[in-house]
């Protein structure tokens, strides 16, 4: 799977505050994983779970070759079948979101886009479970997708805290959400992003939040 900005944007802007056991759910090829190895304390650990074969290997290999391959173990497991005796202070996850469009042919690229692997509810559902009491919930979703989502995780007793809408550009449509959840509710922080300024260049608030993961800034 390739990096894509939505990877880079969720493991950038998620709070890590107090992280010390994380689950990212869909790793592919570990960026994500990656990214927050980077940014938590050096007593967190990161369990990585992806249920393709081939991606699994794949993070398993960039988590090997990294300065962080003590903190992320990777396991070749969809989110279902994953058992763990611990209890997460951070669970995040770059979820498929396409419900109803006609699925790519290839299979790989086909699970890591539709929900036919992780349909919401049972992202929510497990994630729940998982969650340690203070625990938290990260996602990023398209916009229409990403509404659903937060009124299907206050039913399911997950609430929205914090939310950020993302635009590409000044004037266009919002294109994606990313939002916390946590198990008790409370006032919603909310942030607005921009990914390009009006010269076409990466907004300054782009910049700032992910410095830390782009060679060329």
């Amino acid at each position: 799977m390739k990096v894509g900005t939505d990877g880079v944007l969720l493991g950038a802007w998620v709070d890590v505050a107090q992280a010390n056991t994380v689950l990212d759910v869909g790793t592919g090829s570990g960026v994500i994983a990656l990214m927050l190895a980077q940014r938590t304390s050096g007593e967190a650990r990161i369990d990585a779970i992806e249920v393709d074969k081939n991606s699994a290997n794949q993070a398993h290999e960039n988590v090997r070759q990294s300065p962080w391959g003590k903190k992320i173990i990777v396991h070749h497991s969809s989110l279902q079948g994953f058992r763990s005796s611990k209890k997460y202070d951070l669970i995040v996850s770059n979820p498929p979101y396409f419900n109803n469009s006609l699925p790519p042919p290839e299979r790989a690229r086909a699970d890591a886009r539709h929900t036919n692997t992780l349909p919401h509810h049972e992202l929510l559902a497990h994630s729940k479970q998982l969650l340690s009491p203070a625990g938290r919930l990260a996602v990023i979703l398209p916009f229409a997708e990403g509404k659903a989502f937060i009124s299907m995780a206050s039913i399911t007793g997950l609430f929205c805290v914090r939310q950020c809408s993302f635009y590409s550009r000044q004037g266009k449509p919002q294109e994606r959400w990313l939002l916390e959840f946590a198990l008790e509710p409370r006032t919603i922080k909310t942030e607005k992003l921009l990914l390009f300024a009006d010269d076409n260049n990466w907004s300054e608030d782009y910049k700032n939040l992910t410095r830390d993961f782009y060679l060329k800034l």
